[in-house]
């Protein structure tokens, strides 16, 4: 498991583990007489992952669990990625505050058995180490589609189920974060500060510079002039979990509300895996199909929309992996940047629109030439 991004860069200590056992006991009522704590592999976080193997517990009772260990007691520190500041107050972890309301939505997110909040500590459901990503490498064309399906269903079921808010004492705070402009030119800048500049080692002219940032003015109104709906964030082939043939849903509580097209193009044109692009059509007409009638619109310019914010998304994700190399010194992201730049490259052809923004990137991205 991965993957939360925080501001604080201090590792956590391995968890006691004589408080875990205590805790399990007592919180989550399960009577082990022995566990085992093995790190898990993370990703870009620093927080840290452990699954606890149970012994010799009750067959009712769940054989592992997951420990997510907080880097900050607290844990509510915000993201490194920027995220528009909610209107909703929440005094809770944002975590446990978005899973609350997809669970209460009926979305597949793991159980959250207890939250020992001064260890800083959550004891979660396991959802086994099997990706979507992992599941579909290599994997014949049936099982492809068939996950891919299962995928499109739980994305229609979150942008319906979960987009209602409701009458709650628990408001959900992903409904006063907004994919606005603002936050959509930050993701933009922050390509040009890592994907371009800090990757090429040097500043771009500004015969250049000046027309690109016009460029991305454009296409961040474009998008964030779209219908908003709950959307996930970072809705990829890492952060959905296949576990018994069923997709479990990880990494969400930096939710917001935001375009429908968002969390399809992370799906669909995901750096981490790129799919047959008759199915990429096909799951796109299945999700317009699914949605509630008059929720999308004209099917062409949905599709326009899709790749539109494909290219803000795939760009977004450029620049993050080059600030993960050169900040965080983690280098093992850079190989996706190919894939990720490869989806921005068609759809700059595919719009005469956008040739203006792809003479004035291509220059300094040559993955774009």
């Amino acid at each position: 498991m991965r993957h939360y991004l925080s501001n604080n860069q201090v590792t956590p200590h391995r968890p006691d583990i004589e408080r875990v056992i205590k805790t399990i006991r007592e919180q989550l009522q399960i009577l082990a007489t022995s566990i085992g704590l093995t790190p898990l592999r993370g990703d870009a976080s620093n927080r840290v992952y452990y699954r606890v193997s149970l012994r010799s517990t009750p067959l009712h009772c769940p054989q592992s669990l997951v420990l997510m260990q907080l880097a900050d007691p607290e844990g509510f520190k915000e993201s490194e990625e920027a995220i528009s500041t909610s209107d909703i107050p929440i005094a809770e972890l944002p975590f446990a505050n978005v899973h609350a309301h997809l669970q209460s939505s009926n979305l597949p997110v793991p159980r959250l058995h207890y939250y020992d909040r001064d260890a800083g500590i959550l004891y979660l459901e396991d959802l086994g180490d099997v990706t979507l990503e992992h599941a579909v490498r290599n994997a014949d064309p049936h099982v492809i589609h068939t996950l891919y399906t299962q995928a499109i269903d739980i994305l229609i079921d979150m942008h319906t189920n979960a987009s209602r808010q409701g009458e709650t004492s628990r408001p959900c705070i992903a409904f006063g974060r907004m994919f606005d402009v603002p936050l959509l030119m930050w993701e933009f800048n922050h390509f040009i500060e890592y994907g371009i500049i800090a990757r090429n080692g040097r500043v771009m002219c500004s015969n250049d510079f000046l027309p690109l940032k016009e460029e991305f003015q454009k296409i961040a109104e474009c998008i964030a002039s779209e219908r908003r709906v709950f959307t996930h964030r970072d809705y990829h082939s890492r952060n959905l979990m296949v576990h018994g043939n069923q997709i479990g849903l990880l990494d969400f509580q930096d939710a917001m509300m935001g375009p429908a097209a968002y969390d399809l193009a992370s799906l669909l044109r995901d750096s981490y895996i790129q799919i047959d692009e008759e199915l990429v059509d096909e799951l796109i007409m299945k999700y317009i199909k699914g949605m509630p009638k008059n929720s999308i619109g004209d099917v062409d310019d949905f599709r326009r929309i899709f790749d539109f914010t494909s290219i803000q998304r795939n760009l977004k994700a450029a620049g993050r992996f080059v600030y993960i190399a050169s900040v965080k010194h983690n280098s093992k992201f850079l190989a996706d940047i190919p894939r990720a730049l490869g989806y921005v490259r068609r759809n700059l052809q595919k719009y005469p629109e956008l040739k203006l923004l792809h003479t004035h990137l291509a220059p300094y991205v040559p993955e774009l030439s």
